[in-house]
């Protein structure tokens, strides 16, 4: 799919549900945490279906979330159904890992291209002020299950906070000892992000650069299906990555749109503007009005975000006002 800026749309990013079993700080409030009904979140055959429909349309990525996907019961399942549909060519996970030690190998059987695991720090008393959970543990035998596949590719997503004891040259040392690729993701003004500054690129190479040997730009095939770019590090079994989207904005080059939970398609993670499909499936629309309802909200897909901007514009009514777990990370 082609948009009207001339980006090719060829990657879905899914929600299949608003729950999870952490309450990292940036993403979900403590308590008060106001589920939707299940029986407004997707059905795996309304997934499957829309899926299809963009398959037909140009969708050749898909990207399994949350929530954390892993409460929601038969993702391995789904996983293999879609890795079965045609015109798919990669399906990938992300996940907190709490729950994947036990799923793994049924995942690494249905065909999972590639699981993507939060990991903020290894410091376990910085994990539970972040996650407010005692969980650190179950993420890492997570990790050291998925390192038994090495058919599917394991990306660490860290999200730095400006906090000391984080530690971000430790969880950086994974792509050292491991066949992963490290990522750096800059926090993004939405939800419980807004309260949070986070740390920039440019400190963050300062900051990695204090224990880290020598980094060089990695130049070869694309490693995802996004917009990070890598480095080599000297003596790196995996690459260094760094996903900036406010300080170093990457619009241009947009390839994605989102499903969430519940079914609204979003064209773009800042503003709340898209699409309601489940009512278009519910209500008996045929495939091709699907496929005209999702033209419809691609023909809206903004030219870039406004993260950075005033104030004033951050408040329009335009821009999202859900939280990361509620849109789908």
């Amino acid at each position: 799919m082609i948009d009207r800026c001339g980006r090719n749309i060829d990657y879905l990013r899914i929600s299949v549900t608003d729950r999870c079993n952490l309450r990292c700080i940036y993403c979900m409030p403590e308590e008060g945490v106001q589920h939707v009904s299940r029986s407004l979140i997707l059905q795996e055959e309304e997934i499957l279906r829309i899926c299809q429909v963009m398959a037909e349309l140009g969708i050749r990525k898909i990207k399994l979330t949350g929530g954390e996907p892993l409460v929601r019961s038969g993702m391995p399942q789904l996983v293999e159904k879609l890795k079965n549909m045609t015109g798919i060519e990669k399906v990938t996970l992300t996940t907190n890992g709490v729950l994947l030690k036990e799923q793994m190998k049924d995942f690494a059987r249905a065909g999972l291209d590639g699981l993507n695991i939060s990991l903020d720090t290894l410091d376990e008393a910085c994990s539970r002020r972040i996650t407010r959970r005692d969980e650190l543990d179950r993420t890492l035998e997570g990790i050291s299950e998925a390192l038994k596949y090495p058919e599917i590719s394991l990306k660490i997503n860290c999200v730095p906070l400006g906090i000391p004891e984080q530690d971000l040259c430790e969880v950086a040392f994974l792509a050292r000892d491991h066949k992963v690729h490290v990522r750096f993701i800059e926090m993004m003004p939405i939800g419980m992000g807004k309260e949070f500054h986070g740390v920039s690129e440019v400190e963050l190479l300062r900051i990695l650069g204090e224990k880290l040997p020598r980094f060089s730009p990695y130049v070869g095939e694309p490693l995802g299906n996004g917009p990070c770019h890598y480095y080599d590090v000297d003596g790196f079994s995996g690459k260094i990555g760094f996903i900036s989207a406010v300080s170093h904005k990457f619009c241009g080059e947009c390839n994605r749109i989102r499903l969430t939970s519940q079914g609204f398609l979003k064209t773009c993670l800042q503003y709340a503007a898209g699409r309601d499909l489940r009512e278009v499936i519910r209500s008996g629309g045929s495939d091709e009005v699907l496929k005209a309802v999702i033209l419809e909200a691609l023909a809206e897909k903004p030219d870039g975000h406004a993260f950075g901007g005033s104030l004033e514009k951050q408040k329009e009514d335009k821009t999202e006002k859900l939280c990361m777990a509620q849109i789908g990370g």
